[in-house]
């Protein structure tokens, strides 16, 4: 992650010139960095992946076993290569995963990297839902907050934040069912769209896969509402999980800013407090926001587990859980490794952004 430096008064005058002349081979040796450091920390990955996996054994014995005769069972880990020496198979492995190539589920047969692709896409469309659903809840009610520092409004966003990140995912999203659409009958219970809405999102031609999308491109605002109706549960309970972090952020670096000198200054030319904390000292307390995201990312993959689970969202996440229950661990393997280089490559770039945008990042 970045590391920020305060730079010392008395330079503070040569601090810009200086920072500006020199950021350009700096800059570019920060990024390269950054960028060759994801290499061995997905090389660890899935180093740790794969020998984790083959702790219960082959993955053919593990998804067949008790269903096939000892002959069939023993030729099908012969034909697949897991009864060859351990290392030889994470060599293997380990230059395939190089290639792009993930290997190939044993339940249904059909290449993980393809598997991936077609629900990763739903993964990706309710990520970013719960994203937007994080930023517009979070940060206003952050800003609030610290504006109602140590008042009634205070306290109570300080324990809905609490709550939010302190909720398991699957009971907040149950609660959300009953709430919503059992007792109310407002939402959707399950599901990314309709039977309708899916048809149709299926006949498009070179479909995205992330159904909002889709339907803004193809104009269809019936598909869009249908859509749209499904997503808000999902969205809310994987991005108040977020939000509450987000909330707490923002009040604190918001505090914080509100005791800098220049706000100090304008405080004591009469400026209100409203406008010191809207017009002045929220920009710098949304600096923090970017380089959090990147943490944030690997909580709404863990949350989107459960979350997809519990609403039926067929992603990346469900069909993990399905995976585990059928003892797929090929499957399981792929699609536990393709996260986590979603997440090195999603901190590689937050970290980027942070140094482009944050004259304190050192590199």
């Amino acid at each position: 992650m970045t590391t920020l430096t305060e730079a010392p008064l008395n330079d503070a005058d040569g601090l810009l010139p200086s920072k500006k002349k020199s950021s350009g081979g700096g800059l570019g040796t920060y990024i390269l960095v950054r960028f060759f450091l994801i290499i061995p920390t997905i090389f660890i990955l899935v180093t740790l992946v794969f020998f984790l996996m083959r702790v219960i054994g082959d993955p053919i014995t593990a998804a067949q076993g008790g269903r096939l005769p000892p002959e069939a069972l023993a030729q099908r880990i012969h034909d697949a290569g897991y009864d060859r020496p351990i290392l030889v198979q994470y060599l293997e492995y380990v230059g395939q995963v190089a290639t792009g190539n993930f290997g190939t589920t044993i339940t249904d047969r059909r290449p993980v990297v393809e598997m991936i692709i077609t629900f990763g896409t739903a993964t990706l469309e309710l990520a970013i839902n719960a994203l937007i659903v994080a930023l517009l809840v979070g940060i206003p009610l952050g800003l609030i907050s610290a504006y109602k520092r140590d008042k009634a409004p205070d306290a109570v966003l300080r324990f809905f934040a609490i709550l939010c990140y302190a909720t398991p995912v699957f009971f907040a999203g149950l609660l959300m069912k009953l709430a919503f659409s059992v007792w109310l009958g407002w939402l959707p219970v399950a599901g990314r769209a309709s039977t309708r809405t899916e048809l149709a999102m299926g006949s498009l031609a070179a479909p995205t896969g992330i159904y909002w999308l889709d339907a803004l491109r193809s104009g269809n605002m019936a598909a869009f509402g249908d859509v749209a109706s499904h997503s808000v549960l999902p969205a809310l309970t994987l991005g108040l999980l977020t939000a509450g972090v987000f909330l707490r952020l923002v009040r604190t670096n918001v505090i914080g800013t509100l005791g800098k000198d220049y706000v100090e200054a304008g405080r004591s030319r009469g400026v209100s407090n409203f406008r010191l904390v809207t017009k002045h000292a929220y920009k710098p307390a949304l600096i923090p926001i970017i380089t959090v995201m990147g943490l944030q990312i690997a909580l709404l993959l863990g949350g989107a587990v459960l979350t997809e689970s519990t609403f039926e969202w067929k992603g990346l996440g469900y069909q993990l859980v399905q995976y585990l229950n059928a003892r797929d661990f090929v499957a399981v393997q792929g699609i536990v490794v393709m996260l986590a280089v979603i997440v090195a490559v999603t901190n590689f770039i937050v970290d980027v952004v942070a140094a482009l945008i944050d004259p304190r990042v050192r590199y």
